[in-house]
């Protein structure tokens, strides 16, 4: 590639990956469609709702009357209370993301209805992840 063509060849990557970037922004769901999502499937009190860490969370009264701390995948809406029993071990969740291309896994631990970890991506970026309790899909990544 000649150095006339390699500026405009990453233009191009950066436009690619900037135009995914928006992409899922777009797809992701807005604070009012968590609220009302949630308020639909029977809780009520519905507040403090923020994104964080990759994730919806908010705390709102489950249709029994207990108080709820609640994370939601921001791209499909399911529901992960912080009350979840997961299916998975530790050593299940560091073979997956093992097989994923994630290197350096540490700091699995299960918290508040989700799995936690800390890795390297395939890219060498350090990154956290927060993983389904049943499948063990990683439902959140953020790069740190």
């Amino acid at each position: 590639m000649s150095k006339h063509h390699l500026p405009t060849a990453l233009l191009a990557i950066t436009a690619a990956f900037a135009g995914a970037g928006i992409a899922q922004a777009q797809d992701s769901l807005t604070a009012p469609q968590v609220r009302a999502q949630l308020e639909a499937q029977g809780y009520t009190n519905v507040h403090d709702v923020k994104f964080d860490d990759g994730m919806w969370e908010a705390d709102a009264v489950s249709a029994d009357g207990k108080k709820v701390d609640l994370r939601l995948d921001p791209r499909t809406g399911k529901v992960y209370p912080d009350s979840a029993v997961s299916q998975l071990s530790e050593a299940d969740i560091r073979a997956q993301l093992s097989t994923q291309g994630f290197g350096n896994v540490h700091e699995v631990k299960f918290d508040d209805g989700m799995w936690k970890a800390k890795a390297t991506s395939q890219t060498g970026q350090k990154t956290e992840l927060r993983m389904d309790p049943a499948t063990g899909e990683i439902v959140a990544q953020e790069q740190k």
